[in-house]
């Protein structure tokens, strides 16, 4: 395959109607964690091909955030509005229990806390729960601190201050992190300018600020004039064409995999854009689905969060220093993590 996962695993119940795909990338940190996507792939390569870009930065990101576990994820192939019911739901987490935890798996697009809850009625190995059966609940609130803490970072290394008053932040995806990241933005005396397909979710974001900005699609946001950009919707939100016309100085937002190939983040640095690595900034809510590990305190998963910032500092240092992109040099930095920490594992321990 030459893709460097550990194991890939195909996952298949005709009587509830679960095709899902979960792919282990690395185990070398700890067992992989990474949450369960819900989407209707047109292919089951599509589906495939999502799983293993998704669990590799899961490694990636798991590791710079200085957690003790691999990147693993799921995705189940079908409509969750349509599709999803507790057989399937149950199907899916016995494939994930056959795993033995290797696997964690948490809440991603598509999934929610109540999912998770009725997955976990299956296996060990289900995080993310909602409060109600002792987990930590809604994971977007800390993954939108963390991007924000991110973006204070490069406004810091870019202009000098870690404030945005005063900077006007385009938010592409105002659903459950990018709603919550304009709250912030806002708070910290910023303008906003959003956008989402769905006209609900803008709706709800105009009610809490009436001063924030609407326009129609993602097209017309990337020419609207911004300093940041923050997509948070899903990947690949960095192609050539995008890059070629962002007005913005910064990127920071919480979509996965924004850069749709290799050279996307040195088009974005031979313009001058200050690219913040999307692993980095959003990994709020693994730090906090990591924390219910151990009893969930949102107060200590919150102060871990905030080291997002220090880590970004240090990222976009190493990128100057070595002239390279932030993107190279967040990806040295956690591949040297998971060498010289994953190597411990050949030291044995006692049984």
């Amino acid at each position: 395959m030459g893709s460097g996962h550990e194991q890939v695993v195909f996952c298949s119940d005709p009587g509830s109607g679960l095709r899902a795909v979960i792919a282990i990338y690395s185990t070398a940190l700890g067992p992989a964690l990474g949450g369960t996507r819900f989407f209707p792939y047109a292919s089951e390569e599509a589906a495939v091909t999502d799983a293993l870009a998704l669990s590799r930065a899961m490694a990636y990101k798991n590791s710079l955030a200085g957690l003790d576990l691999g990147g693993g994820k799921g995705v189940i192939i079908g409509d969750p509005r349509t599709d999803k019911t507790e057989a399937l739901l149950r199907a899916y987490g016995r494939f994930v229990e056959s795993l033995g935890g290797r696997y964690l798996t948490a809440c991603d697009v598509g999934t929610y806390n109540a999912d998770l809850d009725v997955v976990a009625r299956e296996t060990r190995f289900a995080h993310g729960r909602s409060e109600a059966f002792g987990g930590c609940g809604d994971s977007s609130v800390l993954t939108a601190a963390g991007v924000f803490q991110g973006m204070r970072a490069a406004a810091l290394h870019h202009w000098g201050s870690s404030s945005l008053a005063g900077r006007t932040v385009a938010v592409a995806g105002v659903g459950k992190v990018g709603s919550h990241l304009v709250d912030l933005v806002v708070a910290d005396g910023a303008s906003a300018v959003v956008t989402d397909v769905d006209r609900a979710a803008v709706d709800r974001v105009l009610a809490r600020h009436p001063g924030v900005t609407a326009v129609a699609d993602t097209a017309a946001l990337v020419r609207t004039p911004h300093d940041v950009y923050a997509p948070c919707a899903l990947g690949g939100a960095l192609d050539d064409e995008t890059v070629a016309v962002l007005p913005a100085q910064i990127v920071c937002g919480g979509a996965n995999n924004q850069l749709p190939h290799a050279g996307s983040a040195e088009l974005l640095r031979e313009r001058g854009v200050l690219y913040a690595p999307d692993y980095l900034v959003n990994a709020g809510g693994v730090i906090q689905v990591e924390d219910e590990r151990h009893g969930f305190s949102f107060a200590r998963a919150e102060a871990r969060t905030a080291t997002i910032f220090d880590i970004a500092r240090h990222v976009f240092a190493t990128a100057d220093a070595e002239g390279v992109s932030p993107a190279v040099a967040a990806d040295r930095l956690a591949e040297e993590r998971m060498r010289s920490v994953g190597r411990l594992a050949t030291i044995r321990l006692p049984h």
